[in-house]
């Protein structure tokens, strides 16, 4: 694979949306403080109460959603468009190969939902890690990558790995839905989940199969701020697990919304670069994982979708 070096900023910047507010005056300051009681109150409260309420209850009060994180902690810039490209093309290839191996899913099993014998299959179907001369020189790329590295580049390889596994992809599947009738929308965000789950259990099921070191295992001094002791192999790497996830939800997402794709598929190869970037894997660890995820992306399109089984 053809490395780019060029980390500078795109021209423009996708950021989510800003926060507003007035300014607060004395009048204000002792119904404020009477409501931030009342919510410790209620904190507290759940957290005696323990397993009856809390599941429901931490959802309701603590937990937030994609959209208020990333609102929270807004991206800083991102990759330019040069930079990500080898890895994007590598990515962009996976779709048309994914549909080759679900030609033979469709014609034994249909297009009725059958979850236990699909991620079987997968596991099954799934190339295996590449030679471990051939992982060997791509571990020499990172290597090269990490010479390259600056520092806004880590600062945007580090908001995309926090947020690139499944905040960006829920926002946009909240964003679709927003624009759909009744209950059409809460399906497809649980459609999305459900794809993005069932990716990262099988990329962790493969990774712990394949045992295939990550970058900064083989070699420690890709990643100074991991701790990684003597005879360690994992975490391991193949097939990554962004990608597995960010590839299902993109061939979902694409397909519910056509008019967005070019921006999906953007921000699957930001996502994807940023994991080779930070000595997290290696390309071909990023073509599995895109692989993985846009056959299972296809699968719950025609079982969850309605989308009819695509001809092979």
């Amino acid at each position: 694979m053809t490395t780019s070096t060029d980390t500078s900023a795109p021209e423009t910047q996708r950021t989510g949306p800003g926060t507003g507010g007035g300014a607060t005056t004395g009048v204000t300051r002792r119904p404020r403080r009477r409501r931030r009681f009342t919510v410790v109150a209620v904190v507290a409260v759940l957290a005696v109460l323990g397993g009856a309420v809390a599941p429901w209850a931490y959802d309701t009060f603590v937990n937030t959603s994609a959209k208020d994180r990333i609102e929270a902690d807004p991206p800083p810039t991102l990759f330019s468009d040069s930079a990500i490209r080898p890895i994007e093309h590598r990515v962009d290839a996976q779709p048309a190969r994914a549909r080759r191996l679900m030609a033979d899913w469709w014609q034994q099993h249909g297009s009725t939902a059958d979850d236990a014998a699909f991620v079987s299959w997968l596991e099954q179907t799934l190339p295996k890690p590449p030679s471990p001369a051939r992982r060997a020189k791509e571990i020499k790329q990172v290597q090269a990558i990490d010479r390259t590295r600056t520092s806004a580049g880590v600062a945007a390889a580090t908001w995309l790995e926090a947020y690139g596994k499944n905040d960006v992809w829920q926002l946009a599947a909240h964003d679709q839905a927003e624009m759909l009738p009744g209950t059409a929308g809460d399906a497809l965000k649980n459609h999305v989940d459900d794809a993005m789950k069932m990716a990262k259990d099988v990329a962790d099921t493969l990774g712990t199969r394949d045992q295939q070191s990550a970058p900064y295992v083989v070699d420690p001094s890709l990643r100074t701020d991991k701790t990684v002791n003597p005879g360690d192999v994992c975490p391991c790497s193949y097939p990554s697990s962004h990608a597995a996830e960010g590839g299902a939800a993109t061939t979902y997402l694409m397909q519910t919304d056509p008019h967005r794709a070019s921006d999906y598929r953007w921000m699957l190869g930001e996502i994807t670069w940023s994991r080779v970037y930070m000595a997290g894997h290696v390309p071909s660890d990023i073509t599995a994982g895109a692989l993985l995820g846009d056959m299972i992306g296809e699968y719950f399109l025609v079982t969850r979708g309605g989308m009819p089984v695509p001809k092979a």
